[in-house]
């Protein structure tokens, strides 16, 4: 069950604002039977309410702190069940006109999806109000764990004047969602923007931006919004990827076991090895919609006029996969 408490030093005038930490946990919340060990730990073992203890001196600006314990997952077996019900949750709050804000207590391993998820889905939502979400690459029985700097950082942004869109904040960086990529398997800074940079920093609590807060834009993912809010199924969208010597057997497996959508991690400027090429124009012939991505890092893919299969728009394969979904769950009747 959903855990409430208000954290506060003084009383709460009828005028004053509030923010919001929800918590999905992931490593910032986890524990190892040896405080020096930063790899044999287990995830999502601590509280949200535990988190706020840990990380003294949050910024609380003379308002209340709301905490709320949505999930406690380590973020490699996130799942439809919790995106909904965070989603639900940032939707309640970000309606609520005395809430400044949003953090996110999130793993690592699946932060940049959900970030594009939230993204998408709250759009309409976001132009005023920010929503954060924060990490750690060490668990909280580390020696030197990273993770209360960041809540604290994270606290920081949200509260910041103007603060708007999906943000990730991780080791003193500030991320957009659209951008944002876990980059690195073990280093406290282990995200980047690529190209673009990031955003901003957070240093001594204060915020020094590079480039202005992105705003979000609505679509079709309001449409599947209410549908997740409904009920709806969610569709099944799979990933593949183009390599040395790739065969049309993935592809047809997935389309003969019920897949719904496929992306595509092609090579360099969306190129496809021929069998895996007939594969997906013949996937895309039967009815399962498609999207071609890149599995480059940096840039993104130039569209070609000869080319037979829709490109990702200049999203990660990760990212077009949460497009595609939405997609598809908002053309639901």
């Amino acid at each position: 069950p959903r855990t409430v408490i208000f954290i506060s030093k003084q009383e709460m005038d009828v005028n004053a604002q509030k923010w919001v930490l929800l918590g999905t946990d992931g490593t910032i919340a986890g524990t190892a039977a040896v405080a020096g060990d930063n790899l044999g730990y287990s995830a999502a073992q601590l509280s949200v309410q535990a988190l706020w203890q840990g990380a003294s001196s949050l910024p609380e600006g003379g308002a209340p702190w709301l905490l709320e314990q949505v999930a406690q997952v380590d973020s490699k077996d996130m799942d439809f069940a919790v995106w909904a019900a965070l989603a639900q949750r940032c939707q309640q709050h970000l309606a609520d006109p005395t809430v400044g804000g949003i953090v996110i207590t999130h793993g690592t391993d699946t932060l940049e999806e959900t970030a594009w998820f939230l993204y998408c889905v709250l759009a309409a939502q976001l132009q005023h109000k920010p929503v954060v979400l924060t990490c750690a690459m060490r668990p909280a029985s580390a020696l030197a764990p990273d993770g209360p700097q960041n809540l604290r950082d994270a606290a920081a942004v949200a509260m910041a004047p103007g603060a708007c869109g999906v943000l990730v904040v991780c080791a003193g960086e500030i991320h957009g969602a659209r951008q944002v990529y876990k980059a690195h398997p073990y280093r406290l800074a282990a995200f980047s923007s690529g190209d673009a940079g990031p955003l901003g920093w957070v240093e001594e609590g204060q915020v020094r931006l590079a480039q202005n807060w992105p705003l979000a834009q609505s679509g079709r993912a309001l449409v599947a919004m209410k549908n997740i809010v409904n009920g709806a199924l969610w569709p099944r969208v799979d990933i593949v990827m183009n390599y040395a010597g790739a065969s049309a057997a993935v592809v047809d497996a997935l389309v003969l076991s019920g897949a719904q959508g496929l992306v595509v991690a092609a090579t360099g400027n969306g190129t496809l090895h021929y069998a895996l090429q007939d594969a997906l124009e013949r996937a895309q012939a039967s009815g399962v919609a498609v999207r071609v991505a890149t599995r480059c890092p940096l840039g993104q893919m130039l569209p070609r006029p000869s080319a037979t299969l829709p490109d990702a728009q200049g999203l990660s394969p990760v990212k077009a996969r949460v497009s595609l979904l939405l997609e598809l769950l908002a053309a639901q009747a």
